[in-house]
């Protein structure tokens, strides 16, 4: 095992990216890599991509065997390793890159050093001379790197590779399920064309429409029109550390904020942080999580949450995610999860959202907010739709999960040889 500076690993000095405002995604532009597209374990996002066009643009495409970092906020520290099969990407201001002499490090590897406790150790703590939410070109030019030997790295990189494709493979089925369901949502609740009791779109057939005054719109017959009070039995919100807890103080209990909510419904356990047995207690009195629960990021941008499918085990939320549990004799939780993640609800909350720094939508603000309520016949039928797609998108999360907790819990161990891949 050695120790080398990130600098004596590359060619040439790190160089920061464009200045350039971000624009609707093209195909016939370059896709814009900014810090919000990485995800806190180096993936690309892929829910809201966005373009870019601008004198100089060439010259901040990516190149294989580059790595960038951010270097602002809190996400400081965010790396992200790129790959050809990402096709062309152009790096933004706020972001590093450094080019990896392969001659000196198999440059995948770094991708997996940058994912590991000892590299977020090093972020967290701040380098000599910086603090944790900013760092220059040259702090990250003096980062520390363990080396193992060059037959393990490559080994490292070997055994995780097929990790990451299975976990690339999951997220993009978790994503077109999510994608079909809310189709179906649409189809049904927007455009109003479920399946009447013939089995005919609803709307499209004739069935009978009636004016309501508070949406300004025609609602179907019988359906009615209440504020989300009337859908939610009960909001709660996790707890911010205080004197009673800390965070990642050896405990193996995830700590789930916003940044772990996704906008395709899917919790990133991989990328949290950890309270032990006693924290989650004393969060939990608060929080209350439960199977059935939705979890909602109170916090802009709308629309991140995530349905509870199966009885939470081992993690708990903080205060700035909220636990809404529906009132089931009005509504279904998937019914009011899709509302939530529906493009008409997140515009009106996005308009109701308050905040200087960060804009949110307060628990009083959700619960007077108008939402129709349909008949319970037709939303026991759309769970049944429902719930085939949920139980494979749930399948394709835990695989996720399982892959990374596993990655994780071996990295460290093969990083400095504690254990080695046979034959190497």
């Amino acid at each position: 095992m050695e120790i080398k500076k990130l600098k004596d690993l590359c060619i040439g000095k790190g160089e920061y990216g464009i200045a350039a405002p971000a624009e609707p995604f093209s195909e016939s532009k370059y896709r814009y890599l900014r810090i919000t597209d990485i995800s806190d374990n180096g993936t690309l996002l892929s829910d809201d991509p966005k373009s870019v066009s601008c004198p100089g643009c060439e010259k901040c495409i990516l190149q294989e065997n580059d790595i960038v970092f951010a270097r602002t906020g809190n996400s400081t520290g965010r790396a992200f390793f790129y790959e050809p099969k990402y096709g062309e990407l152009v790096y933004a201001g706020f972001l590093i890159k450094f080019h990896l002499d392969d001659t000196k490090v198999t440059p995948k590897y770094m991708k997996y050093y940058t994912i590991s406790q000892t590299y977020r150790n090093w972020v967290n703590n701040g380098p000599t001379g910086s603090t944790r939410g900013n760092m220059s070109e040259g702090d990250f030019a003096d980062m520390p790197v363990f080396l193992p030997s060059r037959k393990q790295q490559d080994a490292i990189v070997n055994l995780f590779s097929p990790f990451d494709e299975k976990i690339d493979n999951n997220n993009a089925i978790a994503a077109e399920l999510e994608g079909m369901a809310k189709d179906l949502y649409d189809y049904w609740f927007v455009q109003f064309d479920f399946p009447d009791e013939n089995g005919k779109p609803y709307k499209s057939s004739g069935g009978k429409m009636v004016w309501n005054e508070e949406l300004k719109r025609e609602i179907p017959e019988g359906w009615e029109v209440a504020s989300f009070s009337k859908c939610i039995q009960s909001i709660n919100t996790g707890l911010n550390p205080r004197d009673n807890f800390k965070l990642n103080t050896g405990g193996t209990v995830r700590y789930i904020t916003v940044k772990n909510l996704t906008t395709n419904g899917n919790i990133d356990f991989s990328s949290c942080d950890f309270i032990d047995n006693k924290a989650r207690d004393i969060v939990h009195q608060r929080s209350d999580i439960s199977k059935g629960d939705i979890l909602f990021a109170s916090i802009a941008p709308l629309g991140r949450c995530f349905l509870i499918d199966e009885s939470p085990e081992n993690w708990d939320i903080n205060e700035s995610v909220f636990s809404i549990r529906p009132n089931y004799t009005n509504v279904t939780s998937l019914f009011l999860y899709m509302t939530f993640m529906g493009e008409t609800f997140i515009k009106t909350a996005t308009n109701s959202s308050t905040g200087s720094v960060f804009k949110g939508i307060r628990i009083n603000d959700l619960l007077n907010m108008k939402t129709i309520i349909p008949a319970l016949p037709v939303l026991r039928s759309f769970d049944k739709q429902m719930n085939p797609m949920f139980t494979m998108k749930s399948k394709c999360s835990n695989e996720i999960l399982e892959l990374a907790s596993l990655r994780n819990f071996l990295l460290p161990m093969l990083m400095n040889g504690q254990v080695k891949v046979k034959g190497v």
